[in-house]
């Protein structure tokens, strides 16, 4: 039987992404803002939880991920294509190197868009989720 969307019950994770794993961390984010973790997921529907993370400018990553791993953009003009190394992005932004792993995960389209906006993140330990989280369970 499938689940109507004002059936599904919605619960906040709070993950803290002091010294974890980008990857292992963007995993278990996406998991639990798709819903697989429920035994209601159905995947043409939005069955996932909402999750904020904080810390996320104390993020580790293995390896020499942080000096070979570049992201790129392209604005669609020539010369418009832009790189930019994990070190530089983490310090500029980090809250998008965690947005973007997770994001990856994600379906395309517009099922993978609506997900989305049930993912937070912040770069240190405050959040303004702090009454939403009474309800619902807290994770590290």
């Amino acid at each position: 039987m499938v689940p109507k969307p004002n059936e599904i019950p919605r619960q906040w994770h709070l993950m803290d992404a002091e010294g974890q794993i980008l990857g292992r961390l963007a995993t278990r984010v996406a998991v639990l803002i798709r819903g697989k973790h429920k035994p209601i997921f159905t995947p043409h529907l939005d069955c996932g939880d909402n999750v904020v993370v904080v810390n996320a400018d104390k993020i580790q990553v293995t390896g020499t991920k942080m000096d070979t791993k570049i992201y790129q953009r392209y604005s669609g003009y020539p010369g418009g294509l832009k790189k930019e190394p994990l070190e530089r992005l983490l310090h500029r932004r980090p809250t998008e190197v965690i947005r973007r792993a997770v994001i990856g995960m994600l379906p395309n389209g517009p099922l993978g868009n609506r997900v989305a906006k049930h993912l937070h993140i912040y770069a240190g330990a405050e959040h303004p989720h702090g009454p939403q989280l009474k309800s619902g369970k807290a994770k590290k």
